[in-house]
């Protein structure tokens, strides 16, 4: 579907979610990330109404610090955590660089306390 040209994103999806009978409430629980070449997998998220009871079933690591190492590694990656902290994330712990097994990494919880590294 081709929008015009000033158009809202946006508020296209949401008619086009309304005209298909999508419920306003039902709109935002699911969503999917895909390579847009088609190569790599698609990565779909769903909402449940249980609360998290146990350890994740999956578990994901975020690449926040390709290709760096080292104190300039931990600086983007205590810079990314600090912008996702701010979104509603919670920093759990700080696992240092040893060398060679771990460059170092961050571990956070989303807003329903599902685990997640930052890598």
């Amino acid at each position: 579907m081709e929008l015009p040209a000033g158009a809202d994103p946006l508020a296209a999806w949401d008619e086009f979610l309304a005209r298909v009978g999508v419920p306003a409430d039902q709109r935002n629980t699911r969503s999917a990330i895909e390579d847009p070449d088609g190569h790599g997998p698609r990565v779909f998220f769903q909402q449940v109404p249980e609360d998290k009871v146990v350890k994740n079933r999956v578990h994901l690591d975020v690449r926040a610090a390709p290709g760096l190492a080292g104190e300039e590694r931990m600086a983007a990656l205590e810079a990314e955590c600090a912008r996702l902290v701010a979104l509603g994330a919670t920093r759990l712990r700080r696992f240092e660089p040893e060398p060679p097994m771990s460059l170092g990494f961050l571990v956070l919880a989303d807003p329903e306390g599902n685990e997640f590294c930052l890598d």
